[in-house]
């Protein structure tokens, strides 16, 4: 089940319960620890086993856990990939064969969970974040990965089985890429979370770019979407910013306790992981803050605007008053029939053009001294910049 954000740039939603990414997963009051959270009538998951030596690397699909059971008993190393969460009589089988404790099944199963790492007997359990940007869309997906690392196996539990986050490592294996086969299985474990840290990077450089595109927005066309499309962006990198934080605490957690199933050579490469995530928190934090910073500058754009606005209004009106003023006075019902002193310009020959040209001087006049100000000039660059 992956979670997902539908980012729509000329419209704008309240994100429904399916699409939050603030809430982790949390147990009704009435259930009893350890309860699956899954369809009774969910499809088993699909499981392959990759089992692989320094010289040999074989795959092969399997129905039931039970056939990896002469795997476990090999000097090989088995990587079991479960894609899908399947449903309650799969996970039993699961759990009896790789002997995994019910309250770390529910964690694995009971998604999303809070990145961590647990130690459940002879096992080590990596629950983590996978990201990435969709295909289809500019909309952003999260689903929850868990690695179970044992003395010579490894399973890995992924919630969409569309999307194989973790095929680069598959593919280093077959090709016998690198040193990975030369490695034991905790060389493995630390390669699929490097895999899963490493996927961070890609998004975040798509919202850097749509970062770049609302500043050019902001700054010159900004709309009523605009303020909306912030808030989605500022939302969103907030959800990045959790995993990311999340995720560095628990490889930190791993880092600083060690556990007996990860060689101290191999836990330096945890290391690098680490520094990773931290890197990954500086990127997002710098979005973080640009974000920020376009929510001011598009206030500041839209004040900009409207006093560009009161303006332009201003100019108008300051040229039309003088002129409805003369249009004002001339239009008082005065008979200079009656008095020397009643508008004797009514009774010029020329009084009507004479009129017409002092008002149209008046204008000309208020134009010119408008421009000598340079009112005209911040007009026009207004105007260009909305066309």
């Amino acid at each position: 089940m992956a979670h997902s954000i539908n980012i729509q740039p000329n419209s704008y939603e309240l994100p429904s319960e399916e699409e939050s990414h603030v809430d982790y997963y949390y147990d009704d009051p009435e259930d009893l620890p350890g309860t699956l959270n899954l369809e009774p009538d969910a499809p088993p998951p699909e499981m392959a086993l990759i089992d692989y030596t320094k010289n040999i690397a074989t795959r092969i699909k399997i129905a039931n856990p039970e056939i990896c059971i002469p795997y476990l008993k090999s000097d090989s190393i088995s990587w079991i990939n479960v894609l899908g969460l399947g449903n309650k009589t799969s996970w039993q089988q699961m759990a009896k064969v790789f002997q995994i404790h019910p309250l770390s099944v529910g964690d694995i199963v009971n998604v999303p969970q809070r990145p961590k790492v647990i130690h459940d007997k002879n096992q080590l359990i990596i629950i983590t974040w996978m990201v990435r940007i969709k295909s289809d869309s500019e909309s952003f997906e999260k689903e929850q990965v868990s690695i179970i690392l044992g003395e010579k196996h490894l399973i890995t539990v992924q919630e969409n089985p569309e999307y194989d986050c973790l095929k680069p490592v598959r593919e280093r294996i077959k090709n016998n890429q690198g040193i990975i086969r030369k490695q034991k299985v905790d060389y493995l474990a630390y390669s699929l979370v490097d895999t899963i840290i490493d996927g961070f990077f890609p998004v975040l450089e798509e919202y850097g770019e749509r970062i770049e595109i609302l500043e050019d927005e902001v700054v010159f066309k900004p709309d009523r979407h605009t303020m909306q499309k912030i808030y989605k962006l500022r939302r969103e990198l907030l959800t990045l910013r959790r995993a990311i934080w999340s995720s560095r605490e628990a490889i930190n957690i791993l880092i600083r306790d060690g556990s007996n199933l990860i060689n101290p050579d191999v836990l330096v490469y945890f290391r690098d992981c680490y520094e990773h995530t931290i890197q990954l928190r500086d990127i997002v934090e710098t979005y973080r803050d640009l974000a920020s910073d376009l929510m001011d500058i598009y206030l500041s754009s839209v004040n900009n605007k409207m006093n560009e606005v009161m303006k332009l209004l201003t100019v108008i009106s300051s040229i039309f008053i003088p002129l409805t003023f003369i249009a004002g006075i001339y239009g008082m019902n005065f008979d200079p029939a009656d008095s020397p002193w009643n508008m004797p310009e009514l009774d010029w020959y020329y009084g009507y053009p004479l009129c017409l040209v002092i008002m149209f001087s008046t204008a000309i006049s208020l134009i010119y001294f408008f421009w000598r100000r340079g009112w005209f000039e911040n007009l026009s660059t207004t105007i260009e910049a909305e066309d």
